[in-house]
């Protein structure tokens, strides 16, 4: 049996993510890391465009390659880490925590709604994580009973 990611190990990859982040306009970096529960674990970073609105979120890459490699369920966790870029050019998290945007709450939502899951967050800042669950970042999301 495997054992889904514990918050330190997501975290350090939400962090590792956003080294690879491309944000020439911003140069905020952002990473995050998708923890399943069969121990799986899909990273994304943000990548930034000229045209500022087909930018990606790091959790809307992270979810697409997740879908793309088959993942149909079994998210249980979700970390995000976002800042300026620090040494190494990853991400340097202020002294609030990032959260997922509205279109990362409900992309988010539709992967966890595939397995019946409400994952963890673990949002990170520079002083502290902030924990909560996907239901209470987006109550009432929009599914295909909504359809």
């Amino acid at each position: 049996m495997t054992t889904p990611p514990n918050r330190s190990a997501l975290i350090e990859a939400a962090r590792a993510a956003s080294a690879k982040a491309y944000a020439p306009y911003s140069g905020f970096h952002v990473g995050a890391a998708l923890g399943f529960a069969d121990g799986r674990v899909v990273t994304g970073a943000n990548v930034e465009n000229a045209s500022y609105g087909l930018s990606l979120c790091a959790e809307t890459v992270a979810v697409a390659a997740a879908m793309s490699a088959g993942a149909r369920g079994g998210l249980v966790a979700v970390a995000v880490i976002g800042g300026a870029a620090g040494a190494g050019g990853e991400a340097a998290p202020g002294p609030e925590p990032v959260t997922p945007c509205g279109r990362c709450r409900q992309v988010l939502a539709e992967l966890a709604g595939l397995g019946g899951t409400d994952p963890v967050v673990w949002c990170v800042s520079g002083e502290d994580v902030l924990e909560t669950r996907l239901s209470l970042l987006l109550p009432h999301a929009f599914g295909p009973g909504n359809l």
